[in-house]
C-alpha cells in the first residue's frame, strides 16, 4: 500500500487502497522523531532555529532525496499517466513514498524499531545542515513549514517608515488570515526575515504544544 500511487489504484477494475493516507500518518510520525531529535542532542537551539533546522531537513526535496538513495521510486505502483511524465523522479512523488514507508514501517514494526532506523539518518543530515547553517534562510524554513502544514504559502505586508536617512521597515507575515509574526529592520529582507523567525517559533511551540496532548 504505501508503494501504491493514487493514480495506479484508480485506474483498477477493484478497489485498489493508495498510499495518502500512510503518508499522512508517516508525514506526522517523522515530524516527531525528528522534533524529538533536535530537542534533545541540540538544547543550545532557540524555538525559531530548532523549527527552522526541522525544516530544512524535513521537506520535500529532503525526502526526495532519500528516496531516490534508497531506490523507492524503481518500486512505486503509478498508473499509465503518471509513468509516461516522469512521475518516478517528481519530488513529491518520491516524497510522499518515502513518509507512507515511514507510515508502514509504524504500524508494522512499531515506533521504537521507527526511531532506530532513521535516528542515524536524519542525525547525519541534521549535522549537515548545521554545518551549513542550515542552508535555508528563515523566509525559506517558513515557507517549508507552512506549505507542509497548511498548503498555503505565507504572506508578507512590509511598511515603511521615517526619513530617507534613516528608513525603518515593520513586516507582517499572515498564514491564511492569521498574523504570525511581526520583524523590523533597516531594510525590507531585514524586517521579513525577523517576522519569519518570530513566525516559526510559533509553529514551534504550537507544535509542542500539540505534542504535549498527545502525550497526556
Amino acid at each position: 500500500m504505501a508503494l501504491t500511487h493514487r493514480s495506479f489504484a484508480f485506474e483498477q477494475p477493484d478497489v485498489v487502497a493508495h498510499n495518502e493516507r500512510l503518508e499522512f500518518l508517516g508525514d506526522a510520525i517523522l515530524g516527531a522523531i525528528v522534533t524529538d531529535l533536535i530537542y534533545r542532542e541540540h538544547g543550545e537551539l532557540a524555538e525559531g532555529e530548532m523549527a527552522r533546522l526541522r525544516a530544512s531537513v524535513v521537506n520535500t526535496h529532503a525526502l526526495a532525496e532519500l528516496a531516490r538513495a534508497y531506490g523507492v521510486g524503481d518500486h512505486i505502483r503509478l498508473g499509465k499517466g503518471e509513468e509516461v511524465s516522469g512521475g518516478r523522479e517528481k519530488l513529491s512523488l518520491l516524497a510522499d513514498a518515502f513518509e507512507a514507508i515511514i507510515g508502514a514501517v509504524y504500524i508494522e514494526r512499531g515506533l521504537e524499531e521507527l526511531r532506530r532506523r532513521l535516528t542515524p539518518i536524519f542525525e547525519e543530515r541534521i549535522g549537515v545542515a548545521l554545518a551549513a547553517e542550515f542552508r535555508y534562510d528563515s523566509k525559506t524554513a517558513l515557507q517549508e513549514v507552512v506549505v507542509r502544514a497548511t498548503s498555503e504559502l505565507p504572506n508578507y505586508r512590509v511598511a515603511a517608515s521615517g526619513p530617507d536617512h534613516d528608513r525603518r521597515y515593520t513586516a507582517h507575515v499572515y498564514v491564511g488570515p492569521d498574523l504570525y509574526g511581526t520583524g523590523t529592520g533597516r531594510s525590507k529582507k531585514e524586517a521579513e526575515q525577523a517576522a519569519a523567525r518570530e513566525a516559526l517559533a510559533r509553529f514551534a511551540a504550537a507544535d509542542q504544544e500539540q505534542g504535549d496532548a498527545r502525550a497526556s
